[in-house]
């Protein structure tokens, strides 16, 4: 318990990042009802841009920005593949995943580039957990709070219209396609972000450092919407929800190395948790029909 309890605090910090990360999925996972795998890419495309960036100088929040707009660029590759080449979503993203591979090696010039925080500005470290925490809540919270208002401005409503209804969307004069591509546009910069607040914090960026990275933004969605459901309603509410699941997914991972799994075994305890999480409306929503029909037929009895 004491080795938990110590590692509790990166465990938080790192949940933060990987939160943001989440916030990205769940533009296209939630409000776009589309499936984009190109987020295990993207991730490592804003580390390596990032990490590219600073060692030519760039000022971190520069870099950031950078790193940002590069993973726009790659949200665009996926939305225009699917909306100019009519490709099916899992494909597109499947396609522009294994392109970055190639680009992400190609911008790093090896598979591992290292940033140390005692040669450069970081503004979220490892080595102060504190600060880190901080400074990406600060940035949570920000980005939060942006995006509840873009998503109540008309075109964010017209995003949020595609994905509830496109065939009513069309109908009522919306360019369904022009929407797809900022939605995927969006999510995947924020995706590039969280992989610039990762490669600090971590201080180094990998080629594959995503890999994985949809599964895990899965599981930060799904857990914040099982346990905040019923009660974060509001839409910024809901985009908190998904960080605080990706600060308890990494707290549950915590304390599952701390009773001693094996680290090799992570991903198969990711895959169970999201399945978990997935199933668990599910099986709530058909105990509460069995319990419906059951009271009603002791009525009639």
């Amino acid at each position: 318990m004491g080795s938990f309890l110590n590692a509790l605090p990166g465990a938080i910090g790192q949940g933060l990042i990987w939160g943001i990360m989440a916030v990205g999925v769940y533009i296209t996972f939630r409000v776009l009802d589309f499936a984009d795998l190109t987020v295990d890419g993207t991730l490592a495309t804003g580390g390596a841009v990032l990490v590219v960036t600073m060692y030519a100088g760039v000022n971190v929040y520069l870099a950031l920005l950078i790193a940002f707009l590069a993973g726009c660029v790659t949200g665009l590759v996926t939305g225009l593949l699917h909306t100019r080449f009519g490709i099916p979503p899992i494909l597109a993203g499947i396609l522009t995943q294994l392109a970055l591979y190639s680009v992400n090696l190609r911008i790093l010039g090896k598979s591992n580039q290292p940033l140390s925080v005692y040669k450069y500005h970081l503004i979220a470290s490892m080595t102060s957990i504190g600060k880190a925490i901080a400074v990406v809540a600060v940035i949570a919270a920000c980005l939060i709070g942006v995006l509840y208002w873009f998503f109540g401005t008309e075109l964010g409503a017209s995003i949020r219209a595609t994905g509830c209804n496109m065939s009513m969307a069309k109908a009522n004069g919306i360019n369904t396609n022009r929407t797809k591509i900022m939605a995927l546009v969006l999510s995947n910069g924020i995706v590039a972000l969280a992989g610039g607040l990762l490669t600090q914090y971590q201080g180094f960026a990998d080629i594959n450092m995503g890999r994985g990275a949809i599964v895990i933004g899965l599981a930060a969605v799904i857990i914040g919407e099982v346990i905040f459901g019923k009660i974060f309603r509001n839409f910024a509410l809901r985009l908190v929800s998904v960080v605080i699941g990706g600060i308890l997914y990494y707290i549950v991972m915590q304390f599952v190395i701390s009773l001693g799994l094996n680290t090799d075994d992570l991903k198969l305890l990711t895959a169970a948790i999201v399945a978990l999480f997935l199933g668990i409306p599910y099986i709530r929503g058909r105990w509460a029909e069995t319990h419906v029909k059951t009271k009603g037929a002791a009525g009639h009895a």
